[in-house]
């Protein structure tokens, strides 16, 4: 798959089952997400990934910060089945620094871009990956469980997985209908 036919052609693959990437693919995708822009080379990003046991750990720590938020029980289920979608959940952090260059909301956006970069390397591996971001992702609970601190912020979770089945090409759009010139 060429560069271009990737852009044009990806998309998020929701329904995952094993097997995870290997160990080869899993460093393709790890290298993808480090090669975006990164003003100031400040690297400002964690990825957290859960596999077997840890996705029943991650799984916990969903269900308590969802009971620690007054969730009903319906939701406590979801919280407790959501890492398990795929056999890998990937949790990007951006772990941001004050510098007098490099804002922080360009430090959350380079490491939105590390998890867009994984998607696509996915993607192009033919392995399936949806990007998720929900509730948890701005939970102090979940933060303090995975050890984050007060100012980092999730800014995704990366479900990835063989895809489940062979989903159809969504029909391409025209992005000029975006664009406004001065």
């Amino acid at each position: 798959m060429d560069a271009i036919e990737l852009l044009l052609t990806r998309q998020s693959t929701p329904r995952l089952i094993a097997p995870a990437p290997d160990a080869s693919q899993l460093k393709i995708i790890l290298d993808a997400a480090i090669r975006v822009p990164d003003h100031g080379a400040l690297a400002p990003w964690e990825f957290i990934i859960a596999t077997d046991q840890g996705l029943n750990t991650l799984a916990d720590i969903f269900v308590e910060a969802a009971k620690a938020s007054g969730a009903d029980e319906d939701f406590v289920n979801k919280a407790k089945g959501m890492p398990m979608r795929a056999p890998m959940v990937i949790t990007v952090v951006a772990k941001t620094q004050q510098h007098p260059k490099v804002p922080v909301l360009e430090q959350q956006i380079a490491a939105g871009c590390a998890t867009m970069a994984m998607q696509q390397a996915a993607f192009a591996l033919g392995i399936g990956a949806v990007w998720r971001t929900g509730d948890f992702a701005f939970d102090a609970n979940v933060n303090a469980a995975l050890g984050l601190e007060s100012h980092d912020q999730i800014v995704g979770f990366l479900y990835v997985g063989t895809p489940a089945v062979v989903a159809p090409q969504k029909p391409q759009k025209d992005g000029s209908q975006y664009v406004r010139y001065l």
